[in-house]
């Protein structure tokens, strides 16, 4: 007896219109970020396009923000790809219903509205609290290396630009006086009515190249007044400071010979990573320790995560109107004042003193009384215990960004953009991570 199949008809044309609604499971990813999406304040998204009418039919944010948040949920950050994904995956057609929108639009939409990413983040991290998803015990606080869209080939040192300025003028001079004894060659041969104004290709490359130098240069040069300001140095100062001790090792506002400008996205730094010295931005987070949601974030240039603890947990307080009761965060957030503002907030923070397999100085109580009662705290059984549970909670989000969210590079340029782009990947990992806590309630 032969075998009966079921039935398999690709041609047969649906009867009754389809429903989306039966196109996915209950409980799917892509129903809780539209359920979500459809809460949401969105004024910021719709302010843009006011105004216009008729005349150019935009598609609708709220369906441009379910898929682009779906799509960073999903470990597709690629405008290209999501396009692509809006004709092949079911869920994310469910979410445009029926549009189409091209990669070009998905990029200019998201660079359009990088600002209200933040609005939204926060929106989010507030539903959470409703939700009894974050209670602010113990918050966890960490950073990490996320590398910017540039290539770390594409960088100079401040000392390599004074030199490669010094050669690239001497030959533009050189190519200028060849192209004045060429254009009087010609007035001789042609007449003086000749025109001969353009410049040769070769001379207009080494320009554009020397005027990237230079402003390479210079805004090197401003970063380091802003901090040797900081410092407390002025631009009449000579190198000895002003109330003794060892000179300075550079004049005001000159950099290091080592510092170090991209050409390509010159606000992003090189940091050391896992995989070596590459080209980065510095992604902060604040993740609640009870079930692991992100409740601030910060990003930054500056590869140390110093002075980064206090407006992190600011930040918290803005959002949830509270700060939390207990804060843990590795060594390189130590420093005085910052364990002292701790302190007078009245939070029982545990902010380790010396990296992993270090061992610490001895302490001056004298002149670091924060520090040394973080000393004594972190020294008994307790303090131990309770900053052994930082790597866990807060580690595995980042984790969780670079390894299920697959992100490990900004698709955009510059500090604004990039920190747009980091609210973006935050809330889309909450939204994650509440889906699949709500389904286990």
């Amino acid at each position: 007896m032969g075998t009966t199949f079921r039935p398999y008809s690709p041609d047969q044309e649906l009867l009754l219109p389809p429903s989306l609604n039966e196109w996915l499971p209950d409980g799917h990813l892509a129903y809780f970020v539209s359920d979500v999406v459809e809460e949401l304040d969105l004024n910021a998204f719709y302010a843009r396009y006011e105004g216009n009418g008729r005349r150019n039919s935009p598609f609708d944010p709220r369906m441009m923000l379910k898929v682009l948040i779906y799509a960073y949920a999903t470990g597709v950050f690629s405008s290209r790809k999501i396009a692509r994904k809006l004709e092949e995956d079911v869920a994310f057609r469910v979410l445009a219903a029926g549009n189409f929108p091209k990669h070009r639009t998905i990029c200019d939409f998201r660079k359009h509205h990088l600002v209200a990413f933040k609005a939204i983040f926060i929106q989010v991290v507030r539903i959470a609290r409703e939700a009894e998803l974050i209670t602010l015990g113990t918050l966890a606080i960490d950073g990490t290396k996320i590398r910017a869209n540039a290539s770390k080939h594409k960088a100079m040192s401040y000392g390599r630009m004074g030199e490669e300025e010094d050669r690239l003028s001497k030959e533009i001079d050189g190519l200028c006086r060849q192209a004045r004894r060429t254009d009087e060659s010609e007035d001789r041969q042609f007449g003086p009515d000749q025109r001969g104004d353009e410049l040769p290709e070769e001379l207009q490359y080494r320009q554009a190249r020397l005027d990237k130098i230079r402003a390479a240069k210079e805004k090197l040069e401003a970063d380091q007044k802003a901090r040797d300001t900081a410092k407390g140095r002025h631009p009449d100062d000579d190198r000895r400071p002003p109330r003794g001790g060892r000179n300075f090792k550079r004049d005001y506002g000159v950099p290091d010979d080592k510092d170090q400008s991209n050409f390509t996205d010159p606000q992003s730094r090189i940091m050391k990573t896992a995989d070596g010295f590459q080209q980065c931005y510095n992604g902060q987070l604040a993740v609640d320790g009870e079930f692991q949601l992100i409740v601030a974030n910060h990003l930054g240039s500056n590869a140390s995560d110093q002075g980064r603890l206090i407006p992190l947990l600011d930040d918290v307080k803005d959002i949830l109107k509270t700060y939390p009761q207990q804060c843990l965060a590795d060594a390189g957030y130590r420093k005085e004042d910052d364990l002292q503002s701790l302190e007078d907030k009245r939070i029982d923070g545990y902010v380790s003193l010396r990296r992993e397999g270090k061992k610490s100085a001895e302490i001056d109580a004298s002149g670091y009384p924060a520090t040394s009662r973080m000393a004594e705290k972190l020294a008994t059984a307790t303090g131990r215990s309770v900053y052994a549970r930082r790597k866990h909670l807060v580690e595995a989000v980042n984790g969780w960004i670079k390894h299920i969210l697959g992100f490990r590079q900004f698709s955009l340029r510059g500090l604004n953009a990039v920190q747009g782009e980091w609210d973006l990947v935050c809330l889309s990992l909450n939204l994650r991570r509440m889906s699949s806590l709500m389904r286990l309630t």
